[in-house]
């Protein structure tokens, strides 16, 4: 089995019921799915369409909101579909760090978090996008965060945003070595193509160093390399096209 899943965000506008999105996943040959929440699914519903689709829940997005108000919740409806890393998506512009001591503090408050998934057992992950690669007093806002997160909290890195953010994947996957369980494969357009689909690309078709990249990955602890596109504009092609690619690198 190909350790490859996919993101469901990237099939977030396709106007089909989620069983059959789940069909199309796993027709192509992705053996795993990283959830967006909870779908509208109760947790035996999800269960069931997983396993009737013989796909994994290999993580779950979920927004710092729940997680800080729900958390009990949150764990048990992934406990019980057999799902056990929950990932930070995205911090709001209130929620990011304006300065080290900021970035440091958020770290601290997504530990915290993370004991909480830990004593539960399970992992919490925090994903990047690119305002997470401005350099701050020195050192990148990621790094004070992971930093002040302490090993609590590991890392999903999002190889896209990283470049460009204008930062270097292989370094921060070497950096983050052991903390990356789950690594983001999406990819670059040449600049000002696919300005309709936020200048991203399926991966293996852009402007991205898959042959130094995935290694890198490999030798930083990934399990699952987790396919992303923000805004494809032919989701299941998209999708087809990435998973194809990595096929070939990691089969």
């Amino acid at each position: 089995m190909l350790p490859i899943a996919v993101q469901l965000y990237s099939l977030r506008n396709l106007q089909i019921p989620f069983d059959e999105v789940l069909g199309e996943v796993a027709a192509i040959g992705y053996a795993g799915v990283e959830l967006v929440g909870n779908h509208n699914q109760s947790a035996d519903e999800m269960k069931a369409l997983l396993a009737k689709h013989k796909l994994q829940a290999v993580s779950a997005h979920a927004p710092m909101s729940a997680l800080e108000s729900d958390l009990d919740a949150v764990i048990a409806f992934h406990k019980a579909i057999g799902n056990t890393v929950l990932v930070v998506p995205f911090l709001a512009p209130d929620d990011r760090g304006k300065d080290a001591a900021a970035w440091t503090q958020l770290g601290k408050r997504l530990a915290a978090i993370g004991k909480r998934c830990n004593d539960a057992g399970m992992k919490l992950l925090y994903h990047n996008h690119a305002f997470e690669m401005e350099t701050i007093e020195g050192k990148l806002a990621i790094d004070w965060l992971l930093e002040g997160a302490g090993a609590g909290l590991g890392f999903e890195i999002d190889l896209a945003w990283v470049q460009r953010g204008g930062q270097n994947g292989v370094a921060l996957l070497q950096r983050y070595a052991g903390r990356c369980p789950r690594v983001h494969c999406k990819d670059l357009a040449p600049e000002g193509q696919n300005e309709d689909q936020m200048g991203f690309a399926d991966v293996g078709h852009g402007v991205l160093d898959w042959a130094a990249l995935l290694p890198a990955a490999r030798a930083a602890g990934a399990e699952w390399y987790i396919v992303e596109h923000d805004l494809p504009k032919e989701p299941l092609v998209s999708i087809r096209r990435s998973f194809d690619f990595l096929q070939t690198k990691l089969g």
